[in-house]
């Protein structure tokens, strides 16, 4: 029987766990590792920085829900790579780093690149080891697949010693994809929520990227079509239901977040990205929606907390409910305020798009921009000024299209996310606007998208 190196079993884990591309910089001691994933026909781009294949990494687990893979080379190589990690963790997106190690006979003789890096990453993770036998390679990758993916995602690392990577065994058991669970929230709850709704006479439905992510946009266009409450989407909420529709108060955000009476928290955490609740009226009732039991109550007391898969959770309350908030909603008070509101913003955008002063503002060159993108167009927007513009100026019809520093805020995601991006998209347009210090972090990677033959426009 021919045997088989680790690398070889770790590619043939990987693709038992559905992975397409691993995005990495290959060298010692995981230069073994890129050619066996790539035998196995899982396509492998190549790097020029482990920051910037970190980010990649994370990007692609929010656009398809599977754990994004990261490969990188031992010491710096994962401490680099430690930002995708911890960026994947704060956003609750799933990824999988694989890092190699030196070898395990030499640990404490000050092997080259000798770090302890199991235990740097698991204050950052949700599952950080060690296979202690290439035998076990398999169950470890399905640990790892497994917990970055289910409940709230995150993070999960894996420790390659080189003895490990290139050693040899006869044969392995391969272990189970993984095949995280989903729940439904408590009947109980749901039922509570829909009197909180039922009597509610400004309600406001708030998106946040975990709808996303949960790809819950059918599931929460329904509601709005038939609670036919306003709804404000978050930065990476936009498009989960389409910016043009008519009760999309994003022109009134700070309006409508004041003047609610009961908020609907849809995968959106009270974070600085909501002003920690500051903003929410004092006598406002929540309803929060998230898979995570701890999300709950964070910063602001809760009227009602519905724990559970959110397309699930939702479509529980869209059942339950009777039809509008109200018997005709264009006559509600709160409504007419808001598009009056709104209506009175717009027109200051539009003075702002039609300047002509020099130097040319944001809004000048960002009307000009939005005049030519496709209909489809995946933008990713990093920067300070430029990604706070931005998100005022374009508008997404699409869920998922729209990219940006989320919620860990950190520069320099810009190139990894729209290789990975284009990656996902082979057949939309990926455009990054990015400010001129956010680009200096990652414009190398330039190189890698045209070594990739990935047609972006930066």
């Amino acid at each position: 029987m021919a045997s088989l190196t680790g690398a070889q079993v770790l590619a043939q884990a990987l693709k038992q766990q559905g992975v397409q591309v691993v995005f990495g910089i290959v060298g010692i001691p995981v230069v073994e590792i890129a050619d066996a994933i790539q035998a196995e026909g899982i396509k492998f781009i190549g790097f020029r920085n482990e920051q910037s294949c970190s980010y990649a990494a994370s990007a692609w687990g929010y656009l398809t829900q599977q754990p994004g893979v990261c490969l990188a080379v031992s010491g710096p190589g994962v401490v680099h790579a430690l930002a995708g990690i911890v960026h994947s963790q704060v956003n609750t997106w799933p990824m999988v780093l694989i890092g190699g190690a030196c070898e395990t006979l030499l640990e404490g003789a000050g092997a080259f690149q000798e770090f302890r890096q199991v235990e740097m990453c698991r204050p950052y993770t949700k599952y950080s080891a060690r296979p202690a036998s290439i035998g076990l390679i398999p169950t470890v990758v399905e640990r790892a697949f497994t917990a970055a993916a289910a409940g709230r995602p995150g993070a999960s690392y894996i420790d390659l010693p080189a003895d490990i990577i290139q050693g040899q065994v006869s044969q392995v058991e391969s272990a189970p994809s993984f095949a995280p669970a989903v729940g439904m929230a408590d009947p109980a709850a749901v039922a509570r929520a829909v009197e909180l709704l039922a009597a509610a006479k400004s309600p406001l439905l708030v998106v946040g990227k975990g709808a996303a992510y949960a790809r819950a946009e059918e599931q929460i266009r329904a509601l709005v079509d038939k609670y036919q409450a306003p709804f404000l989407p978050t930065p990476m909420g936009k498009g989960v239901v389409p910016d043009d529709h008519s009760r999309n108060v994003s022109s009134a955000r700070s309006a409508a977040l004041a003047g609610a009476d009961v908020i609907v928290l849809l995968g959106a955490r009270v974070n600085w990205l909501l002003h920690f609740g500051r903003r929410f009226s004092p006598t406002a009732k929540l309803i929060q929606i998230d898979v995570c039991p701890e999300e709950m109550g964070v910063n602001v007391p809760l009227a009602v907390g519905l724990v559970g898969h959110l397309p699930l959770v939702v479509q529980q309350l869209t059942d339950a409910l009777a039809g509008p908030f109200m018997a005709d909603p264009e006559e509600s008070e709160f409504v007419r305020g808001l598009v009056a509101h709104g209506r009175k913003n717009a027109e200051r955008q539009n003075e702002r798009y039609l300047n002509d002063e020099l130097p040319m503002t944001y809004y000048r060159a960002f009307a000009e921009i939005k005049q030519r993108l496709p209909a489809d167009v995946v933008l990713v927007s990093e920067g300070a000024n430029t990604m706070d513009i931005a998100r005022t100026v374009f508008d997404f019809q699409l869920p998922r299209r729209r990219l940006d520093c989320a919620t860990f805020a950190n520069m320099g995601v810009g190139m990894g996310y729209a290789i990975a991006a284009q990656e996902y998209y082979v057949g939309s347009r990926v455009v990054a606007i990015v400010g001129d210090s956010a680009f200096g972090f990652s414009a190398m990677e330039l190189e890698t998208a045209v070594r990739a033959r990935l047609p972006l426009i930066i």
